[in-house]
């Protein structure tokens, strides 16, 4: 499973190549979208990363006019995450190349090899998500 996600985040990356926006950078924005008005550290936890790695992103996605913070009311050094109208093309963008990588992956599987892959990798991340 874990040489299956690298290859798989390596072929996003490569195809990211040339864009303004790094691997990294594209991973936030897609958690972001995913969990609008999280806070920053809650986010940082998600994507496994030091809070201050995860800053100099949100500051880069800021940059771009893709995200913005707003303040979290009764913590003024707290954040929560919000996508900007902007950020909606470049999802879309994201989600073409990830269709894309996925048909690729998936070639010559059949619909109902397909299925109990999907279905077993559910039942995996179930389990580990109750312990």
């Amino acid at each position: 499973m874990a040489d299956v996600s690298r290859l798989m985040r390596r072929a996003f990356a490569r195809r990211l190549s040339g864009s303004p926006i790094t691997f990294n950078e594209a991973r936030a924005l897609v958690y972001i979208g995913r969990n609008q008005g999280l806070r920053q550290i809650d986010l940082a936890e998600l994507l496994e990363i030091q809070p201050i790695q995860l800053a100099r992103l949100i500051d880069r996605l800021a940059e771009l006019k893709l995200v913005e913070r707003l303040p979290v009311p009764g913590d003024r050094r707290a954040y929560h995450i919000h996508l900007l109208s902007a950020a909606g093309e470049v999802l879309a963008s994201f989600e073409k190349v990830a269709s894309a990588i996925r048909k690729e992956a998936f070639a010559d599987l059949s619909a109902e090899q397909l299925n109990a892959l999907l279905d077993g990798l559910t039942h995996i991340r179930n389990n580990l998500n109750q312990r």
